[in-house]
């Protein structure tokens, strides 16, 4: 069982105890220093979010030109709050094909862009679609990358998975969401969803289903509160 333990002192900022990040010499658990909203420290090279620019940084996991779930993503900035920059990362189809004997301090730079890019992110939103019942190749591919550099660890995520059909791409989106699970990724509470007959929402780049809309605004706000969540218990240092 995870748990974290948190207390205030009087000049108002967190601290936490957090079992999981524990020190390998002693087996003592780590005293680490939250944000907190009220009185925020600094410490060196970290720079605290600002409650009015929340950077969100969305990822499709398709590279079709015309790909309804980058469409969506499009749709998407105008409804976000007025705290939330969004953000569309373009180049997942850049990067090699993931090779572990690769995979050092000192990656190529399309995978050094990507891991700077999420690394400076608040926030993570997701919308792909599924390729036989599975998530795209260069999507996987892409999260294979920061397996051990570790730019999702406790990092809030909303995941969409959008299809032309009645499913949805449940299947993608089941196998997404455990995929960040294990890269513990702050996935949102509120946050995941999946949307069948996608095409017909969209028209021309635009949302026209108002039901879907709301959704997203609700998806949106909920990602809003996690981020702050995040900032507030000292999660967001771990970055």
């Amino acid at each position: 069982m995870n748990f974290m333990i948190f207390f205030v002192n009087l000049d108002k900022t967190i601290h936490c105890i957090d079992p999981m990040f524990q020190n390998g010499h002693n087996g003592h658990s780590r005293l680490r220093q939250a944000w907190s909203p009220v009185n925020v420290k600094t410490e060196k090279g970290r720079i605290p979010l600002n409650p009015s620019s929340m950077k969100i940084t969305a990822i499709s996991g398709s590279l079709r030109r015309q790909s309804s779930n980058t469409s969506l993503l499009h749709a998407l900035i105008p409804l976000a709050p007025e705290t939330m920059e969004i953000s569309i990362f373009e180049g997942i189809g850049d990067m090699p094909h993931f090779n572990p004997d690769m995979d050092g301090d000192e990656p190529v730079p399309s995978v050094a862009r990507f891991r700077d890019t999420i690394r400076q992110a608040d926030g993570v939103i997701i919308c792909t679609p599924e390729y036989a019942h599975g998530v795209p190749g260069v999507l996987k591919n892409a999260l294979d990358c920061l397996v051990s550099s570790g730019e999702f660890v406790y990092k809030p995520v909303a995941v969409v998975s959008g299809s032309p059909i009645e499913t949805g791409g449940e299947k993608a989106h089941q196998s997404l969401l455990m995929t960040l699970g294990m890269m513990t990724a702050e996935l949102v509470e509120g946050g995941s969803f999946t949307v069948p007959f996608l095409n017909q929402k969209l028209r021309g780049g635009e949302m026209i289903d108002e039901e879907l809309k709301e959704r997203l605004k609700g998806m949106l706000g909920k990602l809003e509160e996690a981020v702050q969540l995040a900032a507030a218990s000292g999660k967001d240092r771990f970055r």
